[in-house]
C-alpha cells in the first residue's frame, strides 16, 4: 500500500470507532500500535489515554513536538459513509480522527529519514481535547519539558483541499462558560405581585448581557456573549422559584476577557437585585485565546509553500482550542488545514475530504524539519519554559 492508502484506511478505522473525552482507551491502543510497528519510541506516561513517543536522530538539535488530538463527540452520525461510526451516539464529528492519521503519516516520514534528522521529534496523541483538559494534563506529565517548539493543525471545512491557513498572534478564542440561576419567589400566575419572578428577571437580563459587547467593549475588540440555554418552571399557572440560564463567552484579548468577566457580574447582580431576586454564577474558565508565535508561525509558512501548499492568512475563530494552554509556555504555531467540507465542526453530517489527508502529513513532516534546521529562529524567541 502507498502511504496515502494507509492514511486513509487508518483515518476510517478510527473514524467507526469513536471514543470520548478521557475514554479513548481502545483509541489509545491503536496509535501505540501503530507506533510500535514502526519501530518508534513510545514515551512513558501516567495518564490512563493518550500516546507520546519520540524520534531521536542522530545529530544533536531541538526537539520539535508535533501535537495532535484523539477524542470523538457524543453526537449520532448522520452520514451515509461505509465507514461511518459503529458506536451509537458517538463520532468523530470535528476530525480528530483526520489529525491523528495525519500524524502518523509526519511520523512515518520522519522515521523513514531519523538517520539524517539534526535533533528530536516528540508526538503528541493527545486526549480530551473537547472536554478542555487534555492539554493541561499533558503539561502535569511533562511531556512538553524539553520541548523547544511545537505544531499542531485543524482541518477547516471551509479552505479548500491544498490551502492551509497560517498567521502569528492571534487564532482561536478563548473559552468561557457560565451557568447562572436566578432564585426569585413562586406564586400562583394570577397573583404575580404575591412572588418575585425569576423568568421576567432573566429575560431582562439575557437582554441585558448583549450590551457587554456593544456598550462595554471597543468597537475595535472583539466578543461573543452567547446565551445558550434557559430552563425555568413546569407548568402555565405558576410562577416558578428559579430559572437556570447558561451560555459561553468568546474573546481574543486578556484584557477584553477580563472586562467582559467583570461586567457580567455586575449586570447579573444589579439587574436580579432590581427583580427583588437573587443570582448564584458559577463561571468555568477554559482555553485562553490560541496565540501563535512569529518565529515557528514564519517557519511553517515557509515549508507549506515549499512544499506547494496555498497559504493565506486566515480570519479569526470564536471556537476554543486547548493547544492554547501549549503557547502559554513553549513556542508554537497552530494551522488551519483545508478540507473542503460540506458541514463545519460538531455537525452530525460532517465529513473531511480524505484527498487532503496525505498533504497535511507531508506539511507536517515539512515543517518540523524546518524548525529542526532553523535552531537559530528557535534560540531567537525570548520565551521562558514554565512547563
Amino acid at each position: 500500500m502507498t502511504l496515502e492508502k494507509d492514511l486513509i484506511q487508518i483515518r476510517r478505522h478510527l473514524h467507526q470507532f469513536p471514543e470520548l473525552s478521557q475514554e479513548e482507551f481502545e483509541t489509545t491502543k491503536f496509535i501505540a500500535s501503530q507506533l510500535l510497528k514502526s519501530g518508534i519510541k513510545v514515551r512513558p506516561t501516567i495518564l490512563e489515554t493518550g500516546v507520546f513517543a519520540d524520534i531521536e536522530g542522530t545529530h544533536p538539535g531541538p526537539t520539535i513536538a508535533i501535537r495532535a488530538d484523539i477524542d470523538a463527540l457524543p453526537i449520532q452520525e448522520q452520514t451515509n459513509l461505509p465507514y461511518r461510526s459503529r458506536i451509537p451516539g458517538k463520532m468523530h464529528a470535528c476530525g480528530h480522527d483526520f489529525h491523528t492519521a495525519a500524524v502518523l503519516g509526519a511520523a512515518y516520514l520522519l522515521k523513514a529519514e531519523q538517520a539524517e534528522l539534526r535533533g528530536k521529534i516528540r508526538l503528541i496523541f493527545q486526549p480530551a481535547e473537547e472536554y478542555g483538559a487534555g492539554a493541561q494534563k499533558v503539561l502535569r506529565d511533562g511531556q512538553l519539558k524539553d520541548v523547544d517548539a511545537i505544531i499542531g493543525l485543524h482541518n477547516k471545512p471551509d479552505l479548500p483541499v491544498g490551502t492551509v491557513g497560517i498567521k502569528s498572534g492571534p487564532l482561536m478564542a478563548a473559552v468561557d462558560r457560565f451557568k447562572v440561576v436566578i432564585k426569585g419567589k413562586g406564586a400562583h400566575a394570577a397573583l404575580p405581585q404575591n412572588g418575585h419572578d425569576p423568568i421576567t428577571a432573566s429575560a431582562q437580563l439575557i437582554t441585558a448581557l448583549q450590551t457587554i459587547v456593544s456598550r462595554s467593549i471597543s468597537p475595535l475588540e472583539s466578543a461573543v456573549v452567547s446565551v445558550t440555554r434557559i430552563e425555568g418552571g413546569n407548568t402555565w399557572n405558576v410562577l416558578p422559584e428559579t430559572v437556570t440560564i447558561e451560555g459561553t463567552i468568546r474573546t481574543f484579548d486578556p484584557e477584553v476577557r477580563t472586562q467582559v468577566k467583570e461586567r457580567f457580574y455586575a449586570l447579573t447582580e444589579q439587574i436580579t437585585g432590581a427583580f427583588s431576586s437573587k443570582a448564584a454564577i458559577d463561571w468555568f474558565e477554559g482555553p485562553p485565546p490560541l496565540m501563535n508565535h512569529a518565529a515557528v508561525a514564519e517557519a511553517a509558512w515557509v515549508a507549506a509553500e515549499q512544499y506547494g501548499l496555498k497559504v493565506i492568512e486566515p480570519e479569526l475563530s470564536t471556537a476554543g482550542e486547548d493547544f492554547a494552554y501549549y503557547l502559554q509556555h513553549i513556542p508554537g504555531v497552530f494551522a488551519f488545514f483545508g478540507t473542503n467540507g460540506d458541514e463545519d465542526w460538531h455537525h452530525p453530517s460532517f465529513t473531511v475530504d480524505e484527498t487532503a489527508l496525505i498533504e497535511a502529513a507531508y506539511f507536517l513532516y515539512h515543517s518540523a524539519k524546518e524548525l529542526l534546521l532553523q535552531q537559530t529562529a528557535i534560540t531567537k524567541i525570548k520565551w521562558v519554559n514554565r512547563v
